[in-house]
């Protein structure tokens, strides 16, 4: 039995090298291409993998989605599957441009969309409502927890507009130069979280002779203007189970302050959008991740800010962003982190073509180039307004783009220290990743991964390829998801109660 080609692959491009497999291609089957030809599959080929509808010698470039994703290092021909045994890593030199492809989203015609959310005395919109325990130093990261643990089942049954006590334990804090590089990121993390929008109250714990002072991490932010906020240190409080004491006690004395507060109705424009992916494959950059593009393109439209990350991962398609910079300078701003990657990976013994990890290979990405093309889809086609550091905040309407590791919980963290108030992640082979106090809405690139983990996935994307929903509709219906988690629907990791233990703030440097 003949198979047509545009039945069982997906072209991304019209002449490109190579098209995507979207079921698993036993050697052996034919397939009629247009025009009347006939491709034989020489190589199974499993699904999301590539499959060369030409013949490309090696040495020469292999094109998906227009661009290229690398050299043959062996002549491929029609029929082959493309994968590492044949597909390498190559420098591309691309003609960088800067401000040629800007696009401003238009405002679809209709009511602005509303969500319902935590308005806080500072004009900023929380979409949630917890009490966080952010600790100076790593010493005092039991206590926080033990305190944390004091909160958790039916405690908090008569606060039900309280989300919860999370501790934000990390791993650092001490044996570090404070004002190093590494230094002013910990410190700007924890800074964010202190001050986001959906921490509506805060308790700082600390060891007490630690280099990061507790005083330190609300320095300057004038918090008890717009939340409560406790300050403990194990040494003067009297040990550790004085300090729970005390710590619970603190909290329970914030509770009906902070269940007093209601949502209300506010307008699109005060969402703050991150946008990240895990576990990718070869279908990412076809559904989940342009999906994501379409609902970051309209809350753009709507005035709100959506924001890229994963630097790594950008590694071989920055060339695309910065045609998008609404300035040279902000261009060029982005290649200046990507130099500094490119020197960081080095020092480190690695190139940032060590990219794709090995689930990524095994869902059909070869080259950090492929998967970098794809990752940039999250950001849809909207102009790049903003380039921010790690953990800096997020000021700008529109799209930006936030310098972070691709290691998932440290790019979400620097993201959600931003003020990201809603992240959005894609995954093709499946991520239960959650990220308190910020909801994390997981969508999956196929529906057999959604099938397999339906209890830790929110939305389907594999529909687009199944062929039961178009690119636009599953978009649209993110968009409507984004708003409604926003409103306080639970995402599947809220309900799992992950989150906690997913904050690790980037480290670099020396430690002393």
């Amino acid at each position: 039995m003949t198979l047509g080609l545009g039945e069982v692959t997906l072209r991304l491009r019209e002449g490109d090298d190579v098209v995507v497999a979207l079921r698993d291609l036993q050697s052996g089957t034919v397939l009629a291409a247009d025009g009347g030809s006939l491709l034989t599959v020489s190589q199974s080929v499993p699904r999301g993998h590539k499959l060369a509808v030409r013949a490309v010698p090696a040495g020469a470039p292999v094109l998906k989605y227009g661009q290229q994703i690398g050299v043959a290092t062996r002549d491929i021909e029609p029929g082959h599957h493309v994968h590492s045994h044949n597909l390498g890593m190559a420098e591309v030199a691309h003609e960088l441009e800067f401000g040629t492809a800007r696009h401003v989203p238009s405002v679809p015609e209709g009511p602005r969309p509303v969500f319902l959310g935590y308005r806080r005395p500072d004009g900023r919109v929380g979409t949630r409502n917890y009490i966080a325990i952010l600790t100076s130093v790593n010493c005092s990261a039991s206590s926080a927890k033990l305190i944390a643990e004091q909160f958790r089942g039916r405690v908090l049954e008569d606060f039900p507009h309280v989300d919860g006590v999370v501790a934000l334990p990390h791993q650092s804090g001490c044996g570090m130069v404070p004002d190093s590089e590494g230094g002013r990121i910990l410190l700007r993390t924890l800074r964010g979280y202190a001050d986001h929008p959906n921490v509506a109250g805060l308790l700082v714990l600390g060891l007490g002779c630690e280099m990061l002072q507790v005083d330190q991490l609300t320095a300057g932010l004038d918090l008890p203007a717009h939340k409560p906020v406790r300050q403990l240190t194990i040494q003067e409080t009297g040990g550790i189970r004085r300090t729970v004491r005390a710590g619970v006690e603190a909290i329970e004395s914030m509770l009906p302050e902070i269940e007093a507060l209601r949502r209300e109705e506010c307008d699109a424009s005060e969402l703050v959008l991150g946008l990240n992916c895990g576990g990718s494959d070869g279908y990412s950059g076809i559904t989940a991740n342009p999906a994501l593009g379409i609902a970051s393109d309209l809350l753009v439209a709507y005035g709100g800010r959506s924001v890229l990350a994963e630097t790594p991962e950008v590694f071989g398609a920055e060339h695309l962003l910065t045609r998008r910079a609404v300035t040279r300078e902000l261009g060029e701003k982005l290649l200046e982190r990507i130099a500094w990657w490119r020197d960081y990976t080095a020092r480190g013994g690695g190139t940032l073509d060590n990219n794709p990890s090995p689930g990524n290979k095994a869902g059909g990405l070869t080259t950090i180039l492929e998967k970098s093309l794809g990752a940039v889809a999250k950001a849809g086609s909207a102009e790049l307004r903003a380039v921010y550091e790690y953990a800096e905040r997020i000021s700008e309407p529109g799209l930006g783009f936030m310098d972070t590791p691709g290691y998932d919980p440290v790019s979400v963290t620097g993201l959600v220290a931003g003020g990201a108030n809603v992240i959005v992640f894609t995954t093709g082979r499946g991520s239960v990743l959650g990220c308190k106090p910020t909801p994390s809405i997981k969508v999956s690139t196929n529906t057999e991964t959604y099938l397999r983990m339906a209890e830790d996935v929110d939305l389907n994307a594999g529909r687009i390829v199944d062929g039961t929903a178009s690119l636009e509709e599953v978009g649209r219906e993110l968009f409507e998801k984004i708003l409604a988690v926003a409103s306080g629907e639970l995402t599947v990791s809220e309900e799992l109660d992950l989150g906690q233990d997913e904050f690790i703030p980037w480290q670099l440097g020396a430690v002393t």
